[in-house]
């Protein structure tokens, strides 16, 4: 089978993704600068590593020799460290990513999986979006993930590399302790016994995605016989308020009276996203399977686990 290069292979979407690469018989590296990546997260270590920032284009060059397929997680992926610091966040996202798909180029690799965004990238749009609503960031992270895409599309057609963009929506599960989102905020605020903090009145929305079935979309993108350029969704379409969320976060971790901070809305973060995957589902037989509920509950279990394991908790029943 073919080999393949995670870039970003120790952060959250990778360490879940390599295993079941190489569960079905691929060769996998992992290429990871380690400034978010944790190799903790891999009980076996039984791959190719290369510790390079993905903006060291000589680097990302050697790395890439003998790969024919590359799943490019590397990413900044913070809405709110983009607006502090959008410099950093297209260094790492958009001139990055130019470096990856040059060095791709130069050392013949077939097809190129780039992992993209929905809400960000698109803006305030009307939910539920599709693969044909009109972009509009309104963060420096959507503005350098749409320019990424914008990258990938010009070599597909200037260079003939099938590349696949993939728009994800929130995702969730194991590995993710270092994450910002707001399912990592709520569950660290139950494990240290401090309010949950949500900013707004609660009703912004999003969708959520257990990492696994993420990992299904990723893996039929890889398998599929596509060119040129390629965009879809992988979301549940499932549009779920933060004030839900943060109801379920309780519930799956047996708090009842958590306490809950209204805090003021932050510049940059959408109000309402889900998104439509009936593309992907057609052209690629993505079908998730976890509920939000059950994802959340997964979740919980591995932050629950991992807190205990690293004495990071007050509470109690852990």
């Amino acid at each position: 089978m073919s080999k393949i290069l995670v870039t970003g292979g120790c952060g959250f979407i990778g360490s879940i993704l390599v295993p079941k690469l190489q569960k079905i018989g691929y060769e996998v590296g992992v290429l990871d600068s380690l400034v978010y990546g944790n190799l903790d997260y891999y009980s076996d270590r039984s791959y190719d590593f290369f510790n390079v920032d993905i903006r060291d284009e000589s680097a990302v060059k050697a790395s890439l020799k003998g790969y024919s397929i590359v799943v490019h997680l590397a990413a900044f992926g913070s809405v709110i460290n983009s607006i502090e610091n959008p410099k950093q966040n297209f260094e790492v996202n958009t001139f990055g990513t130019l470096n990856l798909l040059n060095a791709s180029i130069n050392e013949g690799v077939e097809k190129l999986v780039f992992a993209s965004t929905g809400g960000a990238l698109i803006g305030n749009a009307i939910p539920p979006v599709n693969e044909f609503s009109i972009p509009r960031p309104i963060s420096p992270y959507g503005a350098s993930k749409l320019a990424c895409e914008g990258y990938c599309c010009a070599f597909a057609n200037s260079f003939q590399l099938p590349v696949t963009s993939l728009r994800f929506a929130n995702v969730i599960g194991p590995n993710s302790w270092h994450k910002k989102g707001a399912v990592t905020a709520f569950y660290k605020s139950i494990i240290f016994d401090k309010p949950i903090n949500i900013y707004g009145d609660g009703l912004a929305t999003r969708d959520f995605l257990y990492v696994e079935d993420l990992c299904e979309g990723i893996i039929s993108a890889i398998q599929a016989s596509l060119k040129g350029f390629n965009v879809y969704h992988l979301s549940s379409g499932r549009e779920v308020s933060i004030g839900e969320l943060a109801k379920i976060a309780c519930e799956v971790s047996g708090v009842s009276q958590q306490k809950i901070k209204y805090q003021k809305s932050r510049i940059g973060e959408v109000e309402r996203n889900f998104a439509d995957s009936h593309l992907a589902k057609n052209d690629l037989g993505f079908n998730p399977t976890s509920s939000l509920e059950d994802s959340m509950q997964l979740t919980w279990n591995w932050f629950k686990s991992y807190a205990k394991k690293n004495n990071q908790h007050q509470f109690t029943n852990l």
